[in-house]
């Protein structure tokens, strides 16, 4: 281990956080990340580290140590993509085109590719190969990893490590957490329309209304977690999304629904599959109205591997000292880091970028005091796995 990575990672610090800025200046949206994989290659072409393009605008990096081992290399992952949102932060690099870096996709990004400089910096120092990921869409069903899986990136390849962060506002600076086992949950879009018939609303008794058909439809899915899942198996159904496109006095034809399951059982997963469409169609003939279900079926869970998670905690207090491990719980949120993390051993931590403000919010704001944080982190990974008495 290079016990002074953390230092160069500091020394660093000035320009990565100018290409942060430049990437959140410029947010773009799912698969749509030109400008940022545009910067991503003209920084690593400034370093002279070799890169293929994949999955449409994403990127993958290589860097050889002292032996090449193209068949095993450490992957580190970061995502690209920004969100649907109008920036509210005020910043003086605010994005003013509708989009905006509300989940620290910039920071991930950044972080990087100032761990690639710093490694490239040492070659003669570590055995084997780190290739470098910049993902796109993140954010969007299917996600950018099922794209890089499905054009086979990795075939042929026995990779020793994927390893991925996330920016947590809920952690103070200098603080980073990993957790063992399953991480984050699997999510799936639930898409449901009620078929009825609709008309005036002072004559019910002439319709099949579909409001209060879905309407009743909410209400008994929820006991679909509270009485068919095992209580001690987390999960989460909820409905974000409800369109009755009537009036006062007009019940419409149909009313659309929209929602997200989550849960840490794939076995489970399937199950509750069934139950939606068992409950959403049942319910709709009770009322007369028939329902037209599609689940698609989004990001498996994240899964740390044991090991890796112990060498993680490792690199924090090498690196940092033992005061910035975060002892972290699991997360109903969900990345598609799972799934590389189904196939290939992983892990995937969170560190800190201290905002009262969540993610996904227009005010979000990380602290870029945390930027060294990032890049001393991946790059230390990738130096502990590759190190063959690790």
């Amino acid at each position: 281990m290079d016990n002074g990575i953390f230092e160069a990672a500091q020394r660093l610090a000035a320009q990565v956080t100018q290409w942060r800025r430049e990437i959140h200046r410029n947010a773009e949206l799912s698969f749509e990340e030109h400008r940022t994989s545009a910067l991503i290659r003209r920084v690593l072409d400034q370093y002279d580290i070799p890169y293929e393009e994949v999955a449409g605008t994403g990127v993958l990096a290589r860097i050889d140590g002292r032996t090449a081992d193209a068949r095993h290399p450490v992957v580190l992952r970061a995502d690209m993509d920004a969100l649907p949102i109008a920036e509210a932060t005020g910043l003086p690099f605010a994005c003013t085109n509708g989009a905006m870096h509300a989940c620290g996709h910039d920071m991930h990004t950044a972080a990087l590719l100032g761990a690639l400089v710093l490694l490239n910096e040492r070659r003669e120092r570590f055995e084997g190969t780190v290739l470098g990921l910049f993902q796109p869409g993140e954010e969007l069903w299917p996600g950018g990893a099922s794209l890089v899986l499905k054009e086979g990136v990795f075939d042929g390849m026995e990779p020793r490590a994927f390893v991925g962060g996330h920016v947590s506002p809920e952690l103070e600076v200098g603080r980073i957490g990993v957790r063992s086992g399953t991480f984050m949950a699997s999510t799936d879009e639930i898409h449901i329309v009620v078929h009825g018939q609709g008309g005036h609303g002072a004559l019910p008794h002439l319709l099949k209304d579909p409001v209060l058909a879905a309407s009743a439809m909410i209400v008994a899915m929820q006991q679909i977690v509270s009485r068919n899942n095992y209580a001690f198996t987390p999960s989460v159904l909820s409905f974000g999304r409800v369109i009755a496109d009537g009036a006062t006095n007009i019940i419409p034809d149909k009313v659309e629904i929209e929602g997200t399951f989550r849960t840490m059982d794939e076995e489970w997963r399937t199950q509750a599959h069934r139950r939606i469409r068992e409950v959403a169609e049942h319910t709709a003939a009770a009322y007369g109205c028939t329902a037209e279900v599609d689940l698609l079926v989004g990001y498996p869970c994240v899964l740390n591997n044991e090991r890796l998670t112990a060498v993680a905690r490792d690199v924090i207090g090498e690196t940092f000292g033992e005061g910035a491990f975060a002892d972290i719980p699991r997360r109903m949120t969900a990345e598609d880091f799972g799934s590389y993390s189904v196939r290939y051993p992983s892990v995937f931590f969170r560190w800190g970028v201290e905002c009262e403000t969540p993610l996904h919010n227009a005010a979000f704001v990380a602290d870029e005091r945390a930027i060294p944080y990032g890049v001393a982190m991946l790059a230390a990974m990738a130096l502990k796995i590759s190190d063959p008495r690790a």
